[in-house]
């Protein structure tokens, strides 16, 4: 209720400050689905356009706002949602900012144990003598004193069971399976997904081909959004339209409104014809809009 109050007493305000006047030159209004497409001067176009189509198509028309500016306080965001219904849009999509992501290094491969050494040392060998037996010298507990500890080592090491083979060398383990690089990050999600959302749902949209405001007399040169909605919805109207005068009642920069009178006039649709190009449609689109300037 609140929401419906405010519309016409928004209403009232704009056609007190612009007269709000809407010419049809062309075609009639209908209720039915279209894109109007508009030449753009000035943050007022949305609420001129909103405020010079009747009633019953006012009801069906979503005007498109630049969501920086219709949606950073909460006053103009409720406004714009709760009175005109209005698509949010971003006007400055990001860049793609994501950084490739480098594929994991796999470890370095740990290299493979020591091979455990065989038990290699030899006893050390006791050749025969070749002499004949003799009874043993006085001498002989002397050598048995000097080496019993290497005898018997070495006698220790000849009864020890031989050792089992080294066990076989683990496979060099497999680097890591690289993971899929996720894909790129979109700048933005794509700017035009609110619009198609909004025509599928049957409603008309207004839109401002330009992209931004411009500040000559003639429209900037249009932006690829209206081909791209024209050939994904054919079967509804291109109807062009010229707003006379508004960048003159809240010039850029300016947030304090100046009574103007102003008008909008609706020109004959167009369509996209067949086989017909991007750019020689939207160079058509935009000469149609600028022929209804002087109407």
């Amino acid at each position: 209720m609140l929401a419906k109050l405010t519309g016409w007493l928004l209403l009232g305000v704009v056609r007190l400050l612009t007269g709000a006047q809407a010419r049809w030159y062309g075609c009639p209004p209908k209720a039915e689905q279209r894109i109007y497409f508009a030449n753009h001067q000035s943050h007022a176009d949305l609420v001129m356009i909103w405020a010079a189509l009747p009633e019953e198509l006012r009801s069906i028309t979503r005007p498109i706002a630049a969501r920086d500016y219709w949606a950073n306080t909460p006053f103009k965001r409720w406004i714009t949602t709760e009175v005109f219904n209005a698509v949010y849009v971003e006007r400055a999509a990001t860049a793609p900012t994501a950084a490739a992501q480098t594929a994991a290094t796999p470890e370095p491969e740990a290299p493979p144990p020591p091979a455990r050494n065989a038990i290699a040392a030899r006893a050390e060998r006791i050749e025969p003598s070749m002499e004949p037996l003799l009874p043993m010298e006085p001498a002989a507990p002397l050598m048995v004193d000097v080496v019993p500890e290497a005898f018997d080592e070495a006698q220790g090491r000849l009864d020890l069971p031989a050792p089992p083979p080294p066990p076989p060398a683990a496979p060099p383990a497999l680097p890591p399976a690289a993971e899929p690089e996720p894909p790129a990050a979109t700048v933005a999600s794509d700017p035009l997904a609110p619009l198609v959302e909004a025509l599928r749902s049957g409603d008309s949209i207004i839109i401002f081909p330009e992209g931004t405001r411009g500040h000559t007399g003639e429209p900037q040169k249009f932006k690829s959004g209206l081909y791209t909605l024209a050939t994904m919805f054919p079967e509804v109207v291109l109807v062009p339209a010229w707003i006379d005068n508004v960048q003159r009642v809240m010039p850029k920069g300016e947030i304090v409104p100046v009574p103007i009178l102003c008008s909008v006039t609706f020109g004959a649709p167009i369509r996209v014809e067949e086989a017909e190009e991007r750019r020689p449609f939207l160079d058509r689109a935009r000469a149609a809009v600028i022929a209804l300037r002087d109407v």
